[in-house]
């Protein structure tokens, strides 16, 4: 099937662009990307209509992340599209079968889908047609949360093999094709799921007034992250050219929180992480995903090793592409 993307050097593999373009060189064209991660990802209804438009046969999408709703590309499109990366997703449970529950809510008498997953965190979608889940309890929104409360939470394993199981396969696949492999973290970024976890108020409070216990929290999914990243590399590292993680720190016009905290309570524990991966996988370059204005902690994604950095939010507050590439190169 013939690419909208064709490359005038014929030859060039979608692997040798995207390495090129990171290696600070031109390519032939700029390196594609479409679904390799939830960053990069379509929603199963907009992936339906673009189908429809290329005059592709219409079948269900297989889903990426039923939380929000993402499709899983599949190669007859990203082919069309001279897509040159190809995406590895650890199991999780966004992407295993999620047993949806019918539900009432007590006040309005909206029905409702939902969903508990393995982190005991409760999620919902309006019934019958809502687009996506959206997060309604987390497991320690609670009052006078202590050390022990964290601790002893059922947190997943996140070390298991079976969350990457019949990955090196595909990714073997991959690289034979000439694609680029992207293994993507298994799960959200360390301040996003902290979250998750006790609640976005609880936890902005916490790091306020008690920043030594929004550090065991820190630390346990630090901790979580580094067990998969020891399971997963040695199985997988020679055979991915890029690692991604995603942490959200910007709004459209500042940040969630101050460049300060940033710097005193998280970013310590992305630089253990990405240390880690970079003695596991040398190779590999680094991806990282942050919403919004970030420009003031670029520098310091810089120096905890991020190499590529998405998205370039061209309509927040100091992040137009002339003054970054001004000042970043």
């Amino acid at each position: 099937m013939e690419s909208f993307f064709p490359s005038p050097f014929p030859g060039v593999t979608g692997r040798e662009r995207l390495l090129t373009a990171l290696a600070h060189r031109e390519p032939d064209r700029i390196p594609l990307d479409l679904g390799s991660t939830q960053v990069t990802g379509i929603h199963v209804i907009a992936y339906q209509k673009l189908r429809q438009a290329l005059g592709l046969p219409t079948i269900k999408p297989q889903p990426y992340d039923s939380i929000q709703g993402l499709a899983i590309p599949d190669e007859d499109l990203i082919t069309r599209l001279g897509v040159d990366v190809r995406g590895m997703n650890p199991l999780n449970s966004h992407n295993w079968k999620v047993i949806e529950t019918e539900i009432q809510d007590e006040k309005s008498g909206e029905l409702y889908w939902s969903y508990h997953d393995e982190w005991g965190i409760t999620h919902r979608k309006p019934r019958p047609d809502g687009l996506y889940f959206s997060l309604w309890q987390a497991p320690l929104d609670k009052p006078e949360l202590t050390s022990q409360d964290i601790l002893n939470h059922a947190w997943p394993r996140m070390d298991d093999p079976q969350r990457i199981a019949g990955l090196r396969e595909k990714a073997e696949a991959y690289r034979a094709a000439g694609y680029a492999v992207v293994l993507k973290d298994p799960f959200a970024g360390i301040f996003e799921m902290a979250q998750r976890i006790v609640g976005m108020e609880n936890l902005l409070m916490m790091m306020a007034s008690d920043a030594a216990l929004a550090g065991v929290l820190f630390d346990r999914l630090t901790e979580l992250k580094l067990g998969f990243w020891d399971m997963a590399l040695p199985r997988l590292g020679d055979v991915v050219d890029v690692i991604s993680h995603a942490d959200d720190y910007g709004t459209q016009v500042s940040q969630i929180i101050s460049p300060r905290m940033f710097r005193q309570q998280i970013k310590p524990k992305w630089q253990a992480v990405f240390d880690r991966v970079r003695t596991l996988a040398p190779h590999a370059r680094r991806f990282f995903h942050s919403c919004g204005n970030v420009r003031p902690l670029i520098p310091d994604f810089i120096e905890i090793g991020v190499e590529i950095l998405n998205p370039v939010h061209i309509r927040a507050t100091g992040m137009e592409p002339a003054a970054l590439k001004r000042d970043f190169g």
